[in-house]
């Protein structure tokens, strides 16, 4: 019992892998190119945020150099106005050193004065009369007695001179104190500003740092996208591969039983398909009756439409053909876009696109072979459709959305 408990478990687990196997190997063209596109449209996002990112990223840098630059003005302000302090710095200490040389000069010659004065005083009139008496004539009497007076007016006057100099220079003093303090307010007025600027940059500088890191992550994302998007190609050329390789040998194996047969029908799957071909050997791909295009390559308003349109009145539920041999690469069930869709690979290297296939229609498989002819799915409104039709496309080589030609190119 144990046994064969072990071994359905092993049967069971065998399962689970080969079923998780055969979903990845069952993954389709369509669901790569999907997985691309998805890519793409994730890089193109991101490559916009980096772009937007990038755009603040230099207005921030501008505003980092306009603040570096005012900084710098104020700087060169504040370095001119520490220029002038010191000056007015020495021009005070020379004020003042004068000043107290003057206020000294003042003050011995006040002392003399005073020294002379008290003298004069306690000699009292005695002074006179001893001038009087020593005097040999009355004219050396004068003599004398103006030498005494002309010492204590000149004692006077040399005070005085003195004292508006003291005066003079102690108003200079005053006056480069009070510039010494505008220049001191003015440097810290500007001092404050540039500070006030520094803690702006400093700030900006950091917001760039971070915008740069931000950058570095949004081209990390847009790095792995795009390996992404190699390991994609990779896939998709080994899908197409495959399916180039079947075509060949489906080709091979319908000109040998066409030799051996001596020629076969154009047609398989039924229906009334055109047998008129273009010489790209594409047919029309809905019935002949039905075969007209409504809407070109471009829309009656000009913009791209990049397909032809079969939307004849009546078309509704009507045949959709194989306008050539090939391999179904992509048979896709959308609500939106191009609904029910086929995407066919031809042996010319040429894709082929039929959409808007009515619901419950698609009458092929992926990687399935298919003949010029064979019905594939009937016309429908499925997706972005007002109003039945088949939209059909032409595509060349990988066979992507943008590798789109002008199918009239290729139509009989």
């Amino acid at each position: 019992m144990k046994k064969i408990g072990m071994k359905l478990i092993g049967i069971v687990l065998m399962g689970i892998i080969s079923f998780h196997a055969t979903g990845v190997l069952a993954i389709t063209e369509n669901e790569l190119n999907s997985q691309k596109q998805q890519n793409n449209q994730k890089m193109n996002e991101v490559k916009e945020k980096e772009k937007e990112v990038q755009n603040i990223k230099d207005e921030t840098v501008r505003e980092v150099e306009k603040l570096t630059t005012q900084i710098g003005e104020y700087q060169s302000q504040i370095n001119g106005l520490n220029t002038q302090i010191e000056e007015a710095n020495q021009k005070i200490a020379d004020a003042t050193e004068k000043l107290t040389k003057a206020q000294e000069d003042y003050k011995k010659q006040e002392e003399i004065l005073n020294e002379r004065m008290v003298a004069l005083y306690e000699a009292g009139e005695t002074s006179y009369l001893d001038v009087l008496l020593s005097s040999q004539s009355v004219t050396d009497f004068i003599s004398s007695y103006y030498l005494i007076s002309e010492v204590a007016e000149c004692d006077l006057a040399l005070l005085e001179k003195i004292d508006k100099q003291k005066q003079e220079i102690e108003k200079a003093k005053n006056d480069l104190e009070n510039s010494k303090n505008e220049l001191t307010s003015a440097k810290n007025e500007k001092q404050k500003v540039a500070n006030d600027l520094q803690s702006v940059k400093q700030e900006k500088d950091s917001y760039v740092g971070k915008l740069s890191e931000e950058q570095k992550k949004l081209q990390q994302q847009i790095d792995e996208l795009q390996k992404d998007n190699v390991s994609i190609d990779q896939k998709i050329k080994q899908k197409q591969a495959e399916a180039k390789k079947k075509l060949e040998e489906e080709q091979k194996k319908q000109n040998s039983q066409s030799g051996n047969s001596g020629g076969s029908s154009n047609t398989s799957g039924g229906g009334s398909s055109s047998t008129q071909k273009n010489p790209s050997g594409f047919i029309y791909p809905v019935p002949s009756a039905y075969a007209k295009i409504t809407t070109g390559w471009y829309y009656s308003d000009g913009r791209l439409h990049g397909a032809s349109d079969f939307g004849t009145g009546g078309i509704a539920g009507q045949p959709v053909y194989a306008v050539a041999d090939g391999v179904v690469v992509t048979t896709e069930r959308l609500t939106t876009s191009y609904g029910n869709y086929i995407i066919i690979m031809h042996n010319n290297g040429l894709y082929t696109l039929y959409a808007h296939g009515q619901a419950g229609s698609i009458a092929v498989s992926e990687n399935q072979y298919v003949k010029q002819g064979q019905q594939i799915m009937r016309v429908g409104n499925t997706g972005n459709s007002f109003g039945a039709h088949l939209h059909f496309e032409v595509r060349t080589s990988p066979g992507l959305y943008q590798n789109r030609v002008n199918p009239v190119n290729y139509l009989p």
